[in-house]
């Protein structure tokens, strides 16, 4: 019998630890420690090379960094724009990316509609572990996508994996999913942690080797985040998540990492009976309001990745029956809530302190960036004063904490992806007023909060 050895890895920092304990002493979180089987058996070598390829540049040896070559990588489209743009451009030769999302948000049938439609064009693999040849297949024809030219393939064995793709040579391989994949010599069961990070390395040296272009398919936990070890993240090269909801028409995706383009990229698709279909205006999905205007709704513009995004914020604001009022936020940080609830108080002298204070971000949007400040306080006081706001008006800044309405990124292209969509009159901070005037807007430049109130 070979011995084994146990190891106890924190799936939120990757940290090992010798012995099983309630809390992680290097991030502080708690049951997040997993145990991690080394066995002494004969596991496949890290070392070995990989024929028939070319693209691995490790053993070159020291160079000067003036030597390298910097002729950039060719990208290649992935024939869908929306998933272009979050990948940075298009996909790189080489790259290891993994793709979670909710089990039914439609991470199967992105990549293989992705697939189907590069097959005509190029050698790619289609590697399933969870659903037979079948069911893959009679989603293709449900979906309406040429069969002839895909090859699929069912296999859960890492090494016997490798040796059909230096057959077969595809420029693209889909692994689904990484959590059913498992390596000879680790005496654990798929999906464990010990798993889950072999097989992503040995699969990703692969693609690092031969020029491969790797997408592997992550389950997620029940609080949204990768399921397996967080190392899981550093190996690969970009870390998209595709979310939305089984019970919601449209699909976000969005780049969490990426090694060649911008994070926090966002792509948006609308499921249909034909599969996903991409959103070239996702503005227009957010702003389906009601004809007549109502209180607590307001028109922000946020800054998603590359280009600017317009999104309804709703604001219900009503006496409080308890004690403690209630503060919620759909969309956005309560933290941030509070914080800019106290703000309006001291220095736009509106109290809600007995008041509970609903937020949310119309489409399923989740806002991180502090450009909605303004428009969630305006919101706010139009619920509280039962007063609606002008169907014609957007609001962005950022709120400081002694009144100020400070500045945000890319101000100008707001306001004018804001008049493309027929809105006339704009409340911003007054940093970001454009120099020359834009037609058909109205742009109200604001430099304190109690300001913007009183131009309301």
């Amino acid at each position: 019998m070979a011995k084994k050895k146990t190891a106890y890895v924190c799936t939120e920092c990757g940290s090992d630890h010798s012995k099983w304990q309630g809390q992680c002493t290097d991030c502080g979180q708690w049951n997040t420690l997993q145990e991690f089987v080394v066995s002494s058996s004969k596991a496949p070598t890290r070392d070995a090379r990989f024929e028939g390829y070319a693209g691995d540049t490790s053993s070159q040896g020291v160079q000067r960094l003036a030597d390298i070559n910097l002729n950039e990588v060719p990208r290649f489209t992935s024939g869908m724009a929306e998933f272009d743009r979050v990948l940075g451009g298009g996909l790189v030769p080489g790259s290891a990316i993994l793709i979670g999302g909710h089990p039914g948000a439609g991470k199967s049938t992105l990549l293989l509609q992705t697939l189907c439609n590069l097959a005509a064009h190029m050698p790619v693999l289609y590697v399933t572990g969870e659903e037979s040849l079948q069911q893959v297949a009679m989603r293709a024809q449900r979906l309406g996508l040429p069969l002839n030219d895909l090859q699929i393939l069912s296999e859960t064995n890492v090494e016997r994996l490798t040796q059909l793709l230096q057959q077969h040579k595809p420029k693209i391989v889909v692994i689904d999913s990484i959590q059913v994949m498992h390596v000879e010599g680790i005496e654990s069961a798929p999906g464990s942690v010990s798993q889950v990070r072999e097989s992503a390395a040995y699969l990703t040296r692969f693609a690092k080797q031969t020029g491969t272009v790797l997408l592997l398919v992550g389950h997620v936990t029940k609080d949204g985040t990768l399921a397996g070890p967080k190392v899981l993240e550093h190996m690969i090269d970009c870390s998209i998540m595709l979310e939305g909801s089984g019970d919601s028409r449209y699909r976000v995706l969005r780049a969490i990492k990426n090694r060649f383009g911008a994070i926090n990229e966002l792509g948006v698709f609308a499921m249909l009976d034909t599969g996903l279909k991409e959103v070239k205006n996702p503005s227009s999905i957010f702003l389906s309001r009601s004809d007549e205007p109502a209180a607590g709704s307001v028109v922000m513009v946020i800054w998603e990745g590359t280009r600017p995004l317009l999104v309804e914020i709703q604001a219900l604001v009503d006496d409080s029956h308890f004690g403690n009022p209630k503060r919620v936020a759909v969309g956005l940080d309560q933290n941030r809530l509070n914080l800019l609830l106290a703000v309006l108080h001291r220095h736009g002298g509106v109290h809600l302190g007995d008041q509970d204070v609903y937020i949310n971000v119309v489409g399923g949007v989740k806002v991180s960036e502090t450009g909605a400040d303004l428009a969630l306080l305006l919101a706010a006081l139009s619920s509280f004063r039962n007063q609606p706001l002008e169907q014609g008006l957007i609001v962005f800044g950022e709120v400081g904490l002694s009144g100020e309405i400070r500045p945000v990124p890319s101000g100008q292209e707001r306001i004018k992806e804001a008049a493309k969509h027929g809105f006339t009159r704009a409340i911003v901070p007054k940093a970001n007023a454009p120099r020359a005037p834009i037609p058909g807007m109205e742009v109200i430049a604001v430099d304190k909060l109690q300001e913007a109130i009183e131009r309301l």
